[in-house]
């Protein structure tokens, strides 16, 4: 009897303790090994306090969760934190009363918030022109160049030196091909690493005013002659047999891993991946650029997600958001995360953790995505920052697609994605005009 009192006791002592912590929705898009991270991180945190419990749920890719939480918000059901992919910062700037910005979510829950902090040309993509940050740096990520080290040794070539040089990869894509290889050259997110990276790598305008990181009435023009002759280069290897294209966004990344492709542009992020299931020796390595473009090389575009904090909820509930995110902004965590996963360290104080622990000289290339961010930017190079730009992109997938089918013209292909993005563009202003 002593025994089922005592157990009743202990039983309603952790009930009234499990009641008491403060649920906190965490909305996210990260799948596979990336979806792994994101339950640990919420693990760590859950495990180091009993305030609080970060509740993380896969809601779709982000094309899906961001629409689906402003839904939500509407009907009085939002998450309290909600990842956001970089191309949707216009639309969450845009929803007006939606969400708080973090510098003030930090502020009210008394933690010292300092943008400077952050990687500079990343803090700078999540702040608004007055200078206030709007969400938290999580999984940002770069551009960046992987190669099978097994097939360059199969094709007789070195894979201590990767292609730095867009004709480069061109040599390298021949003699792959040469050695029996049917996909020497693949990319992943076409429109962010081609059209996007490519830009600010080579410090030409995607679009007008900073490419929208100045305000509105942006424009594209993302049809300079430089854009075009790289098109139309990537158009002669697919013709080729040089490049092949496998799709739109990640689909092509399986690719790589599996050993078809021996080249792939693509996301700093897919690192862990790579690490995790590639069953041959890979390298990763910058950007091709195109030796004779003035200023070249630049810096590459900010890529991943943010998280912001949506509008609407319990004072002491922002309290435990601003806990979280002071938890996953520390230096050790953010080096881990970094490690673990490929994507930034987001401070420069987890950058210079990384490089104290000697993990860049175990793992050459792992610096590469920090170093290539760390560039002094410029008005050109800073970001993309455009209204409507989830659109733009299947526009930029629906136009490129055309060229590597030989049904237009590179010309044609990019004056029409400048003209159709315009058009979204101005719909987007028209739309939100304050």
């Amino acid at each position: 009897m002593k025994f089922r009192i005592s157990a009743l006791i202990a039983a309603a002592t952790f009930s009234v303790s499990a009641q008491s912590q403060t649920e906190i929705q965490w909305w996210h898009s990260m799948t596979a090994v990336n979806n792994e991270w994101v339950n640990d991180l919420a693990k760590q945190f859950n495990d180091s306090q009993k305030d609080y419990k970060i509740v993380p749920i896969y809601k779709g890719q982000y094309f899906e969760s961001m629409p689906a939480a402003i839904a939500a918000y509407r009907a009085g059901q939002q998450p309290h934190i909600l990842q956001v992919f970089e191309v949707g910062t216009a639309t969450m700037m845009a929803a007006k009363g939606v969400t708080v910005p973090v510098g003030k979510v930090m502020q009210d829950a008394g933690f010292k918030f300092d943008p400077a902090a952050y990687i500079p040309s990343v803090a700078s993509y999540y702040t608004a022109p007055n200078g206030q940050m709007l969400s938290l740096p999580f999984n940002s990520s770069t551009t960046v160049f992987y190669i099978n080290k097994d097939a360059f040794k199969a094709a007789g070539l070195d894979p201590a030196k990767p292609p730095a040089t867009w004709p480069e990869v061109a040599l390298a894509a021949a003699k792959l091909k040469t050695s029996g290889h049917k996909c020497p050259l693949t990319i992943g997110w076409q429109g962010w690493t081609q059209l996007e990276s490519f830009s600010t790598w080579h410090n030409v305008e995607l679009a007008t005013q900073g490419n929208g990181l100045k305000g509105p009435g942006a424009r594209m023009v993302a049809n300079s002659p430089l854009h075009v002759r790289h098109i139309e280069n990537l158009a002669n290897m697919a013709k080729t047999g040089l490049f092949v294209y496998k799709g739109r966004a990640n689909i092509p990344e399986a690719t790589f891993i599996s050993g078809e492709c021996a080249m792939i542009t693509t996301s700093s992020g897919f690192y862990g991946n790579v690490k995790k299931n590639a069953k041959f020796d890979f390298a990763v390595t910058t950007m091709p650029f195109y030796p004779d473009v003035p200023g070249a090389p630049q810096n590459t575009v900010i890529g991943g997600a943010s998280l912001w904090v949506m509008a609407g909820k319990k004072p002491e509930e922002y309290k435990g958001v601003a806990r979280f995110f002071d938890f996953i902004s520390k230096p050790d965590v953010q080096s881990e995360s970094h490690k673990r996963t490929g994507y930034l360290p987001i401070t420069m104080a987890a950058f210079q953790l990384t490089e104290k622990s000697g993990f860049y000289k175990q793992n050459p290339g792992t610096d590469t995505a920090v170093n290539q961010m760390i560039r002094k930017t410029t008005e050109k190079s800073r970001g993309i920052r455009l209204g409507n730009y989830l659109q733009i992109r299947t526009i930029e997938d629906e136009e490129l697609e055309q060229v590597w089918a030989g049904k237009k013209s590179p010309k044609e292909a990019l004056d029409s994605i400048v003209t159709r993005g315009n058009e979204l563009i101005e719909r987007f202003e028209k739309t939100n005009k304050n």
